[in-house]
């Protein structure tokens, strides 16, 4: 227990402590022993949000910022499934040729306030297709805010895939589509498509103040933004007028604490409840600690080492193989994350039903590795960068050491590699611009179909769009996950995707690294917590010890009607 103690010395606890009060204010007691009276919850986050408008980023620490506290969608999931559940929607129908989803909304759902504006009405109709529309035209007022890309709106295709969105009344809406799309729903049930105030946009219009509708955003959801000071904290207060449940929590904070040892001594110490992404010395440490309680969840999620296709020689496929053959990932799995993950082959991981289980390994092979690069005409190799992510995902716990470690083994075959890092919105932003050779990222599925993997991550139209990393444009690979979206067979669906995996195994666009588990750290009296298999993160259900939930029950999910209008 040395590690922890070496950060308990009363010169942190005083900086902590600090820096807490400050989040918080002096109304709130700041004592451990007084956070569960004074229903206050102190999350220990690894990075500040890029935006707090999930539709502009798909960055899981702008998703975990703003879609577990601010916003609802239409449709979410049951927490700790992948199943999904009415939320705005309370149901839908679908009509013969699979393109017209009709939506029956919910009524009586508030939306919050601000120092800017108070709300005169319910959310409707209009504010779907607000929501929706904002993302897909490029005339929409807010479409162009702050330079706004959508990457997952855009790298979908939804933009050409939704033909039209009407309002039948102020509780009925209809999304047409241009042809059958089989992941359709669980598409709208991802955190990129929040349904925003309509209201809210036309009062800013009208004062002429539009850059306050992202920088103070308002939903429907659990939480009411309070604050937010980038690398610092992030504070919420609860909406007691949420349609769905009136959480215990009275106040929210996230304490923004990128270096992982810091942000374990701050949990340990009791100043924060709950804290993810530990590194695998931080669990067996709980582990031995009758104080602290670790959570563990199987996920759907990808870490892979990209490759910038449209940059020499990486536009070389066996420049792309010798690349792959020369890193032992068996050593990163061990080092990287203590064997708390399995060595990934493809995109897609075991736990996803389209899994490719013939699907050929990459073997750590330096020797093969050098004689592709002599064939491709790179006997004495050359030099490289590779972009190391500045923030701990569930995916890859320490990008850094994950980079050196891949330095380490390129010069076995000749290469040199510099190692590039900047602060994380700054990083996200140079890759989506095509300024990296090589860079370690990684995938949360947002949703338990493999599209949600191949297509935002790997199309032709993410290339364009910049979620797709690797820069790759393949149209046979293009073709197969199309059909794959328009086909309803389940078998003939993972036949198109196995066909899928098997150009990607041979291009080798990145090299895919692990799957791993999600993990959080959670105080004793902490209770109620799910992980959800998708990465998400969701206060629904978290109380202390001696509260009770106050839970609104949602209406049954049987209520999802798929049948003919």
């Amino acid at each position: 227990m040395s590690f922890v103690s070496e950060f308990r010395t009363s010169i942190t606890k005083a900086i902590i402590l600090a820096s807490i009060i400050f989040i918080v204010g002096c109304e709130q007691s700041v004592a451990p022993a007084h956070k569960k009276n004074s229903q206050l919850l102190i999350y220990c986050a690894e990075g500040s949000p890029i935006t707090l408008n999930p539709q502009t980023s798909t960055s899981g620490t702008t998703i975990d910022a703003a879609s577990a506290t601010i916003y609802n969608q239409l449709i979410d999931y049951q927490p700790g499934t992948t199943e999904l559940r009415p939320s705005l929607a309370t149901e839908w129908t679908i009509d013969e040729t699979g393109t017209k989803y009709r939506f029956k909304l919910r009524q009586g759902v508030e939306f919050h306030s601000n120092q800017y504006f108070s709300p005169n009405r319910e959310f409707n109709a209009d504010d779907v297709i607000f929501s929706i529309n904002r993302q897909k035209q490029p005339s929409h007022p807010l479409h162009a805010l702050y330079g706004a890309n959508y990457p997952y709106f855009k790298g979908q295709g939804l933009g050409t895939l939704i033909r039209n969105i009407k309002k039948i009344d102020d509780y009925q809406v209809e999304i047409e589509l241009t042809r059958p799309e089989s992941p359709f729903l669980s598409i709208l049930a991802t955190p990129f498509l929040p349904i925003q105030s309509k209201e809210y946009s036309d009062f800013l219009m009208q004062k002429e103040q539009l850059e306050l509708f992202d920088k103070n955003p308002i939903g429907t959801g659990p939480f009411q933004y309070v604050a937010y000071e980038t690398d610092s904290y992030l504070r919420f207060k609860r909406f007691d007028q949420h349609f769905a449940y009136i959480s215990p929590i009275k106040n929210l904070v996230y304490a923004i604490t990128p270096d992982p040892a810091m942000r374990f001594a701050r949990f340990s110490a009791g100043e924060c409840d709950m804290m993810r992404y530990p590194l695998p010395v931080h669990i067996k440490l709980a582990n031995q600690d009758d104080s602290i309680k670790s959570i563990q969840t199987s996920a759907l999620n990808v870490a892979y080492w990209a490759f910038n296709t449209e940059k020499e020689p990486f536009n070389n496929v066996k420049v792309r193989q010798a690349l792959s053959l020369a890193i032992n990932r068996k050593a990163i799995i061990r080092s990287v994350y203590d064997n708390q993950a399995i060595q990934a082959e493809g995109p897609l991981g075991p736990s996803s039903w389209a899994y490719d289980n013939e699907l050929t390994s990459t073997q750590y092979n330096p020797e093969k590795a050098k004689q592709l690069l002599l064939e491709a005409g790179y006997s004495s190799g050359f030099e490289l960068d590779i972009w190391a992510m500045p923030v701990q995902r569930a995916y890859n716990p320490n990008a850094r050491k994950m980079a050196e470690m891949i330095q380490q083994d390129l010069l076995e075959i000749g290469i040199q590699s510099n190692i590039v890092s900047y602060q994380w919105g700054t990083f996200l932003r140079r890759v989506r611009l095509g300024h990296h050779q090589t860079v370690l990222l990684g995938w949360n599925a947002d949703n338990g179909d493999p599209n949600n993997f191949l297509t935002p991550l790997l199309s032709c139209l993410a290339s364009q769009n910049r979620s797709n990393y690797a820069r790759w444009c393949d149209r046979n690979f293009d073709q197969l996950i199309l059909q794959a979206r328009q086909e309803t067979s389940p078998e003939k669906r993972k036949d198109y995707y196995i066909q899928a995996q098997k150009l990607f195994a041979e291009a080798k666009p990145w090299l895919p690294i692990a799957h791993t588990p999600n993990n959080m750290l959670i105080q004793n009296e902490i209770k109620g917590v799910t992980l959800s298999p998708l990465g998400t993160l969701s206060f629904e259900g978290v109380h202390f010890a001696q509260e009770s939930t106050d839970i609104k029950k949602l209406p049954d999910s049987q209520k999802n009607k798929q049948e003919q209008l």
